[in-house]
């Protein structure tokens, strides 16, 4: 991964750490089952707790499916990453190679490979908060659940407590009421139980809902430094990337420049032996036909020649 910030199998790690908090929940639920039946369904004298207890369990169990479906999708995306970073560093031909059609790495490498070659600047910023926008809208039922998840308990409470206000009041009315006094009991019972269904639910669903975020921005962040790292050299010249290049290229005229300057002197430096070898040729040359003309005059002296001859 080099210097891309992407902790693995994020999503995978959170999912299972789901499940074995469900599973523990469950074991508790089993172990304290005559507690629980106590609580939520042993004499009863309305169907109130059981109804709020349910609209609470039901919108948790919504929350938590669509939680686990957004971990999923993020499970598929991280591996899509990755599998785009190996074809990047393995020199693939495609990049997308074995790569969803549909994944977010995906679709921002097709955009900035769109942009590039209708020769449009790519502005980085607006990719990032395009993708950030997009992916906010995932989270948003998890977010609605979560907010409003402590708000049901709440409502329970509130109409437990009035009903218990009313079996008061019909105690008050009347000095022995049996049906009275028990929904005062009823009341308290379904108030205690709608609360704890709630918070349980929502430190739940809360602790994961917080997870979910986390998993979301660091994705985000993964394909960010991505974009930052490899695909904004492959697309895009920057003018500081630009004048860099410049300079080096200026730097590498200089060289050649010294390079050539140093090839001038040597081939001066030759020339200069050249000269001075042919100096050195012309003189020896000379010497030699004075030398010639001697020998020729004693030639002639002694076979007594004439000058002419």
């Amino acid at each position: 991964m080099g210097s891309i910030q992407l902790r693995r199998n994020f999503s995978r790690n959170i999912l299972i750490r789901m499940i074995l908090l469900s599973a523990v929940i469950a074991a508790l639920i089993v172990w304290k089952y005559e507690f629980i039946n106590d609580v939520y369904f042993r004499n009863q004298l309305t169907s109130t707790g059981l109804i709020i207890n349910g609209t609470i369990i039901g919108l948790f169990a919504i929350g938590v499916l669509r939680m686990i479906t957004i971990f999923l999708h993020y499970v598929a995306e991280e591996n899509a990453l990755i599998r785009f970073l190996r074809n990047l560093r393995e020199g693939e031909q495609d990049p997308l190679k074995r790569i969803h059609k549909k994944a977010i790495i995906a679709n921002r490498y097709r955009t900035m490979l769109g942009l590039h070659k209708a020769n449009c600047p790519i502005n980085h910023g607006s990719l990032a908060s395009t993708l950030v926008a997009n992916e906010s809208t995932r989270n948003s039922l998890p977010r609605f659940i979560n907010n409003i998840l402590i708000l049901t308990g709440v409502f329970g409470t509130i109409v437990s407590l009035s009903i218990a206000l009313i079996g008061a009041s019909d105690q008050l009315a009347t000095s022995i009421n049996v049906s009275g006094m028990g929904l005062v009991v009823h009341g308290m019972s379904t108030a205690l139980s709608t609360t704890i269904t709630a918070i349980i639910c929502f430190i739940f669903f809360g602790y994961f809902h917080i997870k979910l975020g986390d998993v979301q921005t660091n994705l985000i962040s993964a394909v960010e430094q991505v974009t930052v790292n490899e695909l904004i050299p492959r697309f895009q010249v920057q003018t500081d990337s630009a004048l860099y290049e410049f300079t080096g290229l200026v730097r590498s005229l200089q060289e050649l420049v010294n390079q050539m300057e140093q090839s001038q002197q040597t081939f001066e430096t030759v020339e200069q032996r050249i000269l001075e070898t042919l100096q050195g040729y012309e003189e020896k040359s000379d010497t030699l036909h004075n030398d010639m003309a001697e020998i020729k005059h004693v030639l002639k002296r002694g076979f007594r020649l004439h000058e002419d001859d």
